[in-house]
């Protein structure tokens, strides 16, 4: 994996080293994570995370049916 130098203001480099060590991660896999979110395109995996949360919360329409005009209603 190639290596990169960063020039960064002294206080953001201490506060960056503090922030990495509360989350128990370096500051090199911090910025690392941090620059893939940014340039990764985006995945569909809050989809089915959401799709697992609405099975897990058990919860009934009680055979309900609603119409097209229904939900696009505000």
């Amino acid at each position: 994996m190639p290596n990169i130098t960063i020039s960064l203001d002294e206080e953001l480099l201490k506060s960056g080293r503090r922030y990495a060590e509360k989350h128990n991660t370096s500051l090199n896999a911090l910025l690392r994570d941090l620059l893939e979110q940014m340039v990764k395109p985006q995945s569909t995996a809050w989809l089915e995370e959401c799709f697992q949360l609405m099975d897990r919360a058990n919860a009934s329409s009680h055979g309900k049916r609603w119409t097209r005009k229904e939900l696009y209603d505000v």
